[in-house]
């Protein structure tokens, strides 16, 4: 089965399309705060690839309305954290680590999440629950957000024509690995 071929390759499609930049800043924002996923790197990079020239101009854009949507998510902290909870949007386990985090790390937890695969989402949810100061929460974040999706653009910029038919020819195992690599996590946390 091919289903990660023909999703790739939807992807490339979409991203020419005329409304690209308005779908990247909308995940961009929503992906920060209350969006599961997908990352917004699932959109920068085909844009990228598609227009090199641009790559940068796309970061720039994801990293503000990344950061946007991270402040969004800081205020949803302040304001919904019960509504949250109530309706299982978020996990009490999920919050409670978090502080645990914010006690041990910081500012720091904020800009590894940022950077990372880790749910930026629940870091800015609870730097807002936990009314961490909103400037170096603002910083860290367009620091670390700007990191990631740069070092994306510069990654596809350098190396774009051999990414592509690398993934091209390796992405539907990826796509299986990294199910596997899900399922098990889901498995060992619950």
């Amino acid at each position: 089965m091919r289903i990660f071929s023909k999703l790739y390759q939807k992807a490339l499609d979409w991203a020419q399309s005329k409304y690209a930049i308005y779908w990247l800043s909308i995940v961009s924002f929503l992906e920060s705060s209350i969006l599961p996923y997908p990352p917004p790197d699932v959109i920068l990079a085909p844009m990228s690839l598609k227009q090199p020239n641009k790559a940068y101009y796309y970061a720039l854009v994801c990293t503000i309305t990344s950061v946007l949507g991270g402040l969004a998510g800081y205020f949803l902290g302040e304001i919904l954290l019960a509504f949250l909870l109530e309706y299982s949007l978020i996990k009490m386990t999920m919050v409670d680590t978090s502080k645990i985090w914010f006690d041990q790390y910081g500012i720091w937890f904020v800009g590894l999440a940022a950077f990372s695969p880790l749910p930026y989402k629940l870091a800015t949810i609870t730097a807002g629950t936990v009314s961490m100061a909103l400037l170096p929460f603002i910083l860290i974040s367009l620091l670390a957000r700007g990191a990631r999706y740069y070092l994306v653009a510069f990654l596809i910029r350098k190396f774009g024509d051999q990414a592509d038919v690398w993934l091209k020819k390796h992405i539907d195992r990826l796509g299986y690995v990294l199910i596997i690599i899900v399922a098990l996590g889901v498995w060992y946390v619950n």
